[in-house]
């Protein structure tokens, strides 16, 4: 059985040393199956991948990594880019040229049977889970995959994008109440209910059913929610180079356990020992420029 990773892949304009941006393969879901294959896990990433010279390089670092990508859709649409940049604590922000690409070409005509895989876990989130069409054709796609695997839901929310706060929060309470695994920031949750605390959102998630909720907090690390409670482990001090695909890292570590210790039992102190992990990682990433989350060895012991 496999880990189904669904969303965007795209590319990342980042500036450099000289002021010129450079091209780095990103995307949050993205970013998370590399994390997952780097950990070792069977990953399938589903997206529409452009022929393109941004979709070849795209194709070839996921396949570097180990990303299975027979799912996904080879597709002669353009790419889609996100213009990043970066503030002074390495925290990064986005401009996105999205219309007409192949990363939201998605479709059910394209899009693999459940009954046929069988899949361990679906991720899904960022920006495919609020850009129409393609939402909705995910949505109730992922309506079916949810009844053979767990759903791991980060609505890694862009403000840039979608500025409509009650369409997006109408979005994100639609998929948490499919999702198993809810992941976001304490930023995403400010923006989304500016008059909730993010621990009242998490609680209510996960009274109307979601297993577990995770809040991260930057330097201030992690904390989870679950039926038994909530768990907290601090951030790890590192040198930042930035902040690019540290979140999607903490979604894979959460998968992974998931695969790992089995969903029903993420809670108290194995719950924590898996965010102390996620944070050690999400370090890792930080300490790189772009999107690189850590190899299986990186986090050995841990």
């Amino acid at each position: 059985m496999s880990i189904w990773v669904c969303g965007e892949v795209l590319i990342d304009l980042i500036p450099g040393a000289d002021g010129v941006r450079v091209a780095h393969v990103g995307g949050g879901p993205a970013n998370t199956a590399k994390a997952l294959a780097r950990l070792g896990h069977d990953v399938h990433f589903i997206d529409g991948i452009s022929t393109d010279e941004y979709g070849q390089m795209s194709r070839k670092e996921l396949l570097d990594d180990e990303v299975k990508l027979d799912l996904a859709l080879k597709s002669d649409k353009p790419t889609c880019t996100a213009e990043v940049s970066l503030a002074a604590d390495g925290s990064a922000s986005y401009v996105f040229t999205i219309d007409g690409t192949a990363t939201f070409d998605f479709n059910e005509s394209w899009l693999p049977d459940p009954s046929r895989y069988k899949p361990q876990v679906l991720h899904i989130g960022t920006l495919v889970t609020i850009i129409e069409p393609a939402s909705t054709v995910l949505y109730d796609w992922a309506v079916k995959v949810n009844e053979f695997a767990p759903i791991v839901f980060d609505p890694n929310i862009r403000p840039s994008v979608v500025d409509d706060r009650v369409r997006y929060a109408a979005a994100v309470e639609k998929w948490a109440a499919i999702s198993s695994v809810i992941k976001l920031s304490d930023d995403d949750v400010k923006w989304l209910y500016p008059d909730e605390s993010f621990e009242s959102v998490a609680k209510r998630w996960v009274a109307q059913g979601s297993s577990v909720v995770v809040i991260t907090r930057g330097s201030d690390g992690l904390i989870g929610f679950s039926s038994a409670g909530s768990v907290e482990v601090p951030g790890v001090k590192i040198e930042v180079a930035d902040t690019v695909g540290a979140g999607d890292t903490v979604g894979a570590i959460l998968v992974e356990a998931m695969v790992e210790k089995g969903l029903e039992n993420l809670t108290g102190e194995v719950l924590k020992a898996t965010l102390h992990r996620a944070a050690v990682a999400a370090g890792i990433t930080c300490s790189r420029k772009g999107a690189q989350p850590p190899y299986k060895h990186e986090l050995k012991g841990v």
